[in-house]
């Protein structure tokens, strides 16, 4: 056994997976100390015992599903990405056949399709008894892994209208069948990545110019002529980033600027976990994770975890730079846009620079989905690293 983890420590990525798993242990440790803050575990009112796993649950399920991702993304690498690309119907099948069941919102017994959780409208998630699913985290794998191979078939016509249409429309399905669910955020994760592998894969700078153009001038003519074409409460938010002290925004702006003031009250080196001193943070365990995590470690813990997310950027990037085929850079360029975008636009979020619309931080954010989806992708990025004869560092 020692034998064959040594063996496998010298042919894959060991600090790559090493700086993953560091996120995922902080991430837990911030997760115990939110589920502290809010009363730990729940108490029987009779016998005064502990009942369940209260408001650590979250905790738990992290560090559950972060466990089974190691284990995912291990055995995944040790697969030739090649081989699970060619296997597309497979995973096409499973992965977009349950986004598709949630569109139907059918209930049978204790599980429930198209779920949406809170307040929302989202409804992207399976319920599954007392655990749930959101598929569409999954999906961005067999996304990348369908994209990076059509891109792979048509890389030297890319810049012919027909072939750059249907490249398009591969990207527009998905954000398309993800726009109905509701979950826009995770819609635009998915152009984000799209676009990075169109990129590339060489796309001419005419297309991306005049799609920055297009996009800017259209957002700005939806905003000013056609709001309604947002929900009421996506427009409020932008409108809350642009005029903050409007009292109409009031409401709207709370969470971010709570999020703000919970930063700053961590200023140099942050107030520590497990104490009762923290700041209140809505959605601490999700989407505001960072904010609740700046005010334990400060702005020197904070510069540390970003250095981290960083350097598991800069290797996945990396890792597809040196392939010795198009398919595994592509690859490696989707998961790159997927963990960077997710990055830019959860902290965009945190200090009020983006309004808030859902966006998870990798690795931290609670989600058995979203942790498992991060790991799965490792494993994508480690299969490429170590089934190609080129390799990052020597040995």
């Amino acid at each position: 056994m020692f034998k064959v983890i040594k063996q496998y420590l010298k042919a894959t990525d060991w600090f790559y997976l090493l700086l993953c798993i560091s996120c995922s242990v902080l991430s837990v440790v911030t997760l115990l100390s939110i589920g502290m803050d809010r009363g730990g575990f729940d108490l029987n009112q009779f016998t005064g015992e502990i009942e369940g796993l209260g408001n650590y649950r979250d905790a738990a399920i992290q560090a559950g599903a972060s466990m089974l991702g190691i284990l995912c993304a291990v055995i995944l690498s040790c697969i030739d990405y090649r081989g699970l690309a060619k296997i597309w119907p497979i995973h096409v099948g499973i992965t977009w056949g349950l986004v598709l069941l949630t569109l139907t919102k059918l209930t049978l017994g204790p599980v429930k399709f198209g779920h949406a959780p809170g307040t929302t409208d989202n409804h992207s998630w399976i319920i599954l008894g007392p655990l749930s699913l959101q598929p569409t985290e999954l999906a961005k794998i067999s996304f990348i892994l369908t994209f990076a191979m059509h891109l792979d078939n048509v890389r030297e016509t890319i810049n012919e209208p027909k072939t750059l249409a249907k490249l398009l429309l591969h990207i527009l399905v998905p954000v398309g069948i993800i726009h109905i669910q509701g979950d826009d955020g995770t819609g635009i994760v998915f152009a984000t990545i799209g676009c990075m592998m169109l990129f590339s894969a060489g796309l001419s700078w005419k297309y991306i110019l005049s799609a920055i153009a297009a996009g800017s001038v259209g957002l700005a003519a939806i905003l000013n002529f056609f709001p309604d074409v947002l929900k009421g409460y996506q427009v409020q938010r932008i409108m809350a980033l642009i005029y903050p002290d409007d009292p109409a925004y009031k409401d709207i702006i709370q969470q971010q600027n709570g999020g703000k003031i919970a930063i700053g009250s961590g200023q140099i080196f942050g107030r520590g976990f497990f104490n009762d001193e923290h700041a209140y943070v809505i959605n601490a365990q999700d989407d505001f994770i960072f904010s609740y995590l700046a005010q334990c470690i400060g702005f020197v813990g904070c510069a540390i975890v970003l250095a981290i997310l960083f350097g598991i950027a800069i290797r996945t990037l990396t890792t597809g730079l040196r392939s010795e085929d198009q398919i595994g850079t592509y690859i490696c360029v989707g998961v790159f846009a997927a963990m960077a975008w997710q990055i830019i636009i959860n902290l965009g979020m945190n200090l009020s620079l983006l309004p808030v619309i859902g966006v998870t931080l990798p690795f931290f954010s609670a989600g058995g989905s979203s942790a498992l989806m991060m790991y799965l992708c490792v494993g994508l990025v480690t299969s490429v690293y170590m089934h190609n004869k080129q390799r990052l560092f020597s040995d």
